[in-house]
């Protein structure tokens, strides 16, 4: 559900099953089936006193400004962050960049087969340890959750996520006999996506950003909905 003023049509309930079964919930023993479920969809025209400030900001309105980048506004407050750090290429802090490699990893072993025992859901963290001079020591933590079919044993999973997901996906110079890994710490994960938690819109807002590298000002990025 949502509000946005367009012209343009889009077949909303087709985008969304082909979302969903792209994530991968295609199978009804999964509890959620992108071909059966119900996609009910409320999108109405966005208010137009909001759309006052949207479409053409106080400063174009007000003030006379001549440039074209006051011509758009913003619907509502919101604090923004962001800044860049040599730890990765990716100029992101490690712990972030190196929690989305595994989550990659993670859904590229379930759809290429490799472990075909994965399931859609799933989750992932890395704590990093740095040195005095605030250089990057070592990988102290992983934690590596996967979503799997009731069938396959923990000791298998385990093994398996470690050799084919935790290992190639990482540095192997910041991994040593001291680096602590959880895979699947409560031991079963056959239960999960939206049948196993509904999950909170706004949740999601730290693993959107910077992880747990620096602090927040509110106001969510998304939903944990698979739309």
């Amino acid at each position: 559900m949502g509000e946005i003023t367009t012209d343009c049509y889009v077949d909303i309930p087709k985008v969304v099953r082909e979302t969903v079964k792209r994530i991968g919930y295609d199978k009804p023993e999964y509890g959620f089936d992108g071909n059966t479920c119900a996609v009910v969809t409320s999108i109405n025209e966005q208010s137009k006193d909001i759309a006052l400030g949207v479409d053409c900001a106080i400063e174009h309105r007000e003030m006379a400004s001549a440039d074209l980048s006051d011509l758009i506004g913003a619907g509502d407050q919101g604090m923004m962050f962001g800044f860049a750090c040599d730890e990765t290429p990716e100029l992101m802090p490690a712990s972030i960049t190196y929690a989305h490699a595994l989550s990659r990893k993670l859904a590229d072993a379930r759809k290429t087969g490799a472990l075909s025992f994965l399931r859609p859901d799933g989750k992932t963290q890395v704590s990093i340890e740095y040195g005095n001079n605030g250089e990057i020591s070592r990988i102290a933590n992983i934690v590596v959750s996967a979503q799997h079919d009731p069938e396959i044993h923990i000791n298998e999973l385990r093994d398996s996520i470690i050799d084919q997901v935790i290992k190639p996906a990482l540095p192997s110079d910041l991994l040593d006999e001291n680096t602590v890994i959880f895979v699947n710490p409560t031991g079963r994960f056959v239960i999960g996506g939206p049948v196993g938690d509904s999950g909170l819109t706004g949740r999601k807002i730290i693993v959107d950003t910077y992880g747990g590298y620096a602090s927040h000002g509110g106001g969510c990025f998304s939903g944990k909905d698979p739309t």
